[in-house]
This record gives structure tokens, sequence and C-alpha cells, in this order.
């Protein structure tokens, strides 16, 4: 464990370096969150009938959905990755003795856990000084944080786990484009970053709940605004780890099968 502990470290203080791209960042972030409130409190003024979700838990999702915008996304990805499978010099890699899953896995995580820490912050400050229903606000009461902190770093894990499936796609298809273009689209509509999942008709939100890309950017941030509580929160934790645990086996069954099929050019 010491060496994806190591990886881990040394990825995540090589991402904090980029200060300048998390300006840029935070910038993009807050302009497309405030032009998403507008639509909606449009929406809200213009519509008779009873709103799926408070003004102000919806502010709540939007303002952490781009807080958290690298941490979830399934499109954030670390490029360096995919052009390794592409180019062949993943030779290099697997001539460590690690885990070419794990050791990647950590590499991902850290990628995405740093360009979160450099962004999250100014967005919570600009957001939390919103007037009304434009602003952050705290959590609801100390059960809603206590659910939000377990459920945030597991849908953290999940999204990492989901990006390895990315890179096994690209081992196969040898198209990292496709396989980004694929898994992140799809995903993003299905975790509700296009159209929040409960403004969704409910057939489809009874799909999106079978799957696991709800759980990384709908799911905790509704449980921090109290929309998901009690019994249903558990519930979602529970399929959390189930969905982490399928996709994580998923993905070091696919290394190992990909890898014995592997042919480098050239040698």
């Amino acid at each position: 464990m010491r060496p994806y502990l190591a990886i881990f470290k040394i990825r995540l203080i090589a991402g904090m370096q980029y200060r300048a791209a998390a300006w840029a960042g935070v910038a993009t972030q807050f302009f497309w969150g405030a032009i998403q409130l507008l639509v909606f409190r449009a929406f809200y003024e213009s519509s008779n009938a009873p709103p799926p979700m408070g003004l102000d838990q919806l502010a709540d999702l939007i303002w952490l959905r781009q807080a958290f915008l690298a941490l979830v996304m399934l499109w954030s990805m670390d490029n360096e990755l995919l052009e390794l499978i592409a180019s062949g010099n993943v030779a290099y890699e697997l001539a460590r003795p690690l885990s070419l899953y794990l050791f990647w896995f950590s590499r991902v995580l850290a990628f995405r856990i740093a360009r979160t820490t450099l962004r999250c912050f100014p967005i919570f400050i600009i957001a939390f000084l919103l007037p009304g229903s434009w602003g952050f606000n705290l959590p609801r009461d100390l059960q809603a944080l206590a659910l939000f902190i377990p459920s945030l770093i597991l849908a953290a894990f999940l999204a990492a786990a989901l990006s390895m499936i990315i890179c096994l796609l690209t081992f196969v298809s040898l198209n990292p484009s496709g396989a980004r273009l694929l898994v992140g689209v799809t995903g993003e509509f299905l975790m509700g970053a296009v159209i929040p999942i409960p403004f969704m008709p409910p057939l489809l939100q009874r799909i999106t709940a079978l799957l696991p890309f709800r759980y990384t950017a709908d799911f905790p941030f509704r449980v921090y605004s109290g929309h998901i509580a009690g019994a249903e929160a558990l519930f979602g934790l529970a399929a959390q780890i189930f969905w982490l645990l399928a996709i994580v086996g998923l993905g070091l069954w696919g290394f190992r099968v990909a890898l014995k099929r592997l042919v480098i050019q050239g040698g």
C-alpha cells in the first residue's frame, strides 16, 4: 500500500502547482453556476406547478456541483494516462512491480482532489456571500453534514473508479477521445449534470437510480441540501459502496484481461 500512497502524495503536490489554471476554472465555473441559477429562477417564476425541490436547495446543489466539478465529473481525466495507452508508452508503466490499476487509481484520485482543492474554496466563499436564494447555504442540520461527508468521499472514489473504466476502454479501442466522450457524455446526463434528476420524468429517475452515475454528482449534494435524508440517505450510502466495489472489481478484472492481450508495436 505504501507505493500507492506515495504516488498519491506526489501527484497531489504536483497538481497543486497549477494555480493560474485553477483561477481560470473558478471564473468559468462561477459564471456557469450563475447562468444555471438564472435559468431555473425564470422557470420557477413562470411555472404554477409545485417545484420538485426548493430554490434554495437547488442553489446549494448547483454551487456544490460547481465547487466539486473536478472531483466528480467523468470527463475530468488525467490525459497523460490515456496518451500512455494510445502511444504505447504504457510499457514503461508495466516495468514497475506494482498493480497498474491501483497505481493509476491513486494517480487519478490525486489529480481530482488537487484540482478540486484549488477551486472549491473561492467558489464557496463568493457563493456564500450572494443574497437570498442565489447563495450557498450552510447544512440544514448536523445530520445532513454527517451524511454528506462520507457520501462525498465515496463519490470521489466512485468517480475515480469510473475514470479507470475510461482507461480500460482506451486499452480496447486505442481511441482516448472516443472512450472519454462515451462515458463522459453519457455519465454527465445520467448523473443529473444537464438536467437535475428531480426535474426528470419519473421513469428516467428510476433508470438513473439503477445506475452508478447519480451517486457521484447528484446524491451527495442533495444530501447536503436536505432534499435526501433519513433512510433514503442511508440506502444511497449503501448503493455507493456497492457500486464502488462492483466497478473496482470490474476494473481489476478488465485490466488483467487487457494486459494479457496487450501488444506494443516494436517489441
